[in-house]
């Protein structure tokens, strides 16, 4: 058993192969530069970010559709912070909500359960953006609009699933050498998700948790993998991730919600990428299949690169420059999950 005095002198004196290593979740990218990952590793181990942002790959299409529903009258989009400032293809829901249109920010969905309650003549639009660890609070919120006979309170899912996009990158992105698999993800899907990727892409898949010394073995297993050419899912977060998963949650998650084809923004259409209501609860859907128009990121936005970990955000020619977090060109810069959003903060640490 290494010590970790003798890990970190290993990954600093790697001097072999440039190896690129994603970390797929916004969390591991901002543990990084809090606990200085970078400086304490080899330059040729680069550590890359990618789509593990919900509100980054949202569609502009999306956004639009809930903009379009905070200028009806009698309706209230409700929403997390987060998602306020991303920008549709002309205005942002904080727009909106300057314009005259109604949103309101919430921090738990189930909060929307009472104001349908207490205000029956206001259509309310939740929006359900996420991956699978917010799925099953949806699921248990339609529970409650069910159970509680709400019929002014809808969902418009822009719900995405992981593991699809991690097969689109393995098929598209041959750069990439490695994976840190998301943490929190992987609590509800398990370690056996990856199993396929790694055995048909051959990278290794290796979930950590968020301390410095948790990524630090991280990437440690991953110099090992690719010494010995066994590439493999590796789980180093047992106190969390089993190899099944949640099962109680994901069996929540398949009573209301089924597979199908969703719109990655600054990607493209994925297949069986997202999560939509079943036909039985199409009642308290707001209208999530809605057909998506082809879309581009602003002029000069390289934020599809960085979803796809290409380049690093300091390497988009509007970081920092035109592009900060009170005035968003791409939506990477938008969320406190977003690549961009995290290097921003982080600036005097780089």
């Amino acid at each position: 058993m290494k010590t970790l005095q003798q890990v970190k002198d290993e990954l600093r004196q790697y001097n072999g192969k440039p190896i690129k290593i994603m970390e797929v979740c916004g969390t591991h990218t901002s543990s990084i530069f809090k606990n200085g990952i970078r400086s304490l590793i080899s330059s040729k181990i680069q550590l890359i970010s990618g789509p593990g942002c919900p509100v980054c790959v949202t569609s502009s299409s999306y956004i639009d559709k809930l903009v379009e529903y905070s200028m009806k009258e009698k309706h209230c989009v409700l929403t997390f912070g987060d998602m306020m400032k991303v920008k549709g293809s002309k205005l942002s829901l904080t727009g909106a909500k300057a314009a005259g249109g109604r949103v309101q920010i919430l921090y738990s969905p189930l909060s929307a359960i009472q104001l349908a309650k207490d205000d029956e003549n206001t259509k309310y639009i939740f929006a359900a953006v996420g991956f699978e660890t917010t799925t099953p609070i949806y699921a248990l919120m339609l529970e409650e609009i069910i159970s509680n006979n709400i019929k002014n309170l809808k969902l418009l899912t822009s719900v995405k699933t992981i593991i699809p996009a991690l097969q689109f990158i393995c098929e598209n992105e041959k750069n990439i050498d490695a994976f840190l698999s998301p943490g929190h993800v992987s609590v509800i899907i398990g370690s056996s998700a990856y199993m396929e990727l790694a055995e048909k892409y051959q990278k290794p898949f290796v979930i950590a948790g968020f301390e410095g010394e948790h990524i630090l073995a991280a990437v440690y297993e991953i110099l090992s993998q690719l010494g010995r050419h066994q590439p493999e899912v590796k789980n180093l977060y047992v106190s969390a991730v089993s190899e099944e998963g949640n099962q109680k949650a994901s069996a929540l998650i398949s009573r209301f919600f089924e597979r199908t084809d969703d719109y990655w923004r600054g990607i493209g259409l994925i297949e069986n990428s997202a999560l939509r209501l079943r036909e039985e609860f199409k009642e308290y859907d707001a209208g999530s299949s809605f057909e998506y128009r082809e879309e581009h990121m602003p002029k000069g936005c390289r934020c599809t690169d960085v979803i796809l970990g290409r380049i690093s955000p300091e390497e988009c020619p509007l970081f920092q420059t035109v592009c900060t977090p009170m005035d968003a060109i791409g939506p990477c810069m938008v969320s406190t999950e977003g690549a961009c959003g995290i290097w921003y903060k982080n600036r005097e640490r780089r």
